[in-house]
């Protein structure tokens, strides 16, 4: 019997690739992906992806998608507090781990497990310890389609978002950004590639920028989410572009 899991789910490439490896294996069954959304904005959390495109990414996958709503202003102890429901709920239901698609940030997956073991659960990281570079040639070997939404401008500028993940892509990162973006660098939407039933149809709309303090103004900041090393340029906000439903 497959083991009963759910899956958080940011629409990204490290999610897509990630989802792939996982229904490779016929030990797991993927009974949700779990995505957290802001009420406020109805977009993806950080990503600022609309909520249309993850309800078209749903269909395509074919798979039950539940939506995790924080507040316009949410705090990290919102999101803990609202996680922690959903997945006592699933774990109520059966579901014995829960699969992310971290690879190399070491802090990020000891407060991960800490949380899930708290909830009764252990952790999936199906990309863990993977060179990047590795894992971006097998993303793109495989096929997939994979978007710029999101770009942090202590790395990169208004003219990566909107850009697809592609080996142009990956020549013109600039040196000391990690080429899946595990730092932070940028973020993605996945809209093609083997786990989809169809592409996810979509346009390219405007693009923004937004100060950090509008972006995280409560949270303190983690290298996950906004630091580049201690040696590199502050983060001083994020450059968006918002992806339309076709």
């Amino acid at each position: 019997m497959s083991e009963k899991v759910v899956f958080c789910w940011s629409g990204g490439k490290d999610s897509a690739l990630a989802l792939h490896r996982l229904l490779q294996d016929g030990r797991y069954e993927v009974v949700a992906l779990l995505t957290t959304c802001n009420e406020h904005y109805r977009r993806v959390s950080m990503h600022g992806v609309r909520l249309e495109l993850l309800d078209e990414q749903e269909r395509a996958l074919g798979l039950p998608l539940e939506k995790i709503f924080v507040s316009r202003l949410s705090s990290n102890e919102e999101y803990v507090q609202k996680m922690a429901a959903s997945l006592a709920a699933h774990r109520a239901a059966g579901v014995t781990a829960c699969v992310y698609g971290d690879i190399f940030l070491e802090d990020l997956r000891r407060w991960r497990e800490d949380h899930l073991a708290r909830a009764g659960l252990r952790g999936i990281f199906p990309l863990w310890k993977i060179d990047s570079g590795e894992l971006m040639r097998e993303f793109i070997a495989l096929g997939f389609g994979s978007v710029v939404c999101c770009a942090n401008d202590a790395w990169l500028d208004w003219r990566a978002v909107g850009r697809n993940l592609d080996a142009d892509f990956l020549r013109d990162l600039p040196a000391g950004v990690d080429p899946c973006g595990e730092n932070g660098e940028y973020h993605s939407f996945a809209f093609a590639g083997p786990i989809f039933r169809q592409p996810v149809s979509f346009t390219v709309g405007e693009k923004v920028y937004r100060p950090l303090e509008l972006t995280h103004p409560r949270n303190p900041r983690r290298a996950a989410d906004t630091g580049p090393s201690p040696a590199g340029p502050a983060t001083r906000g994020f450059w968006f572009c918002d992806l339309l439903p076709a």
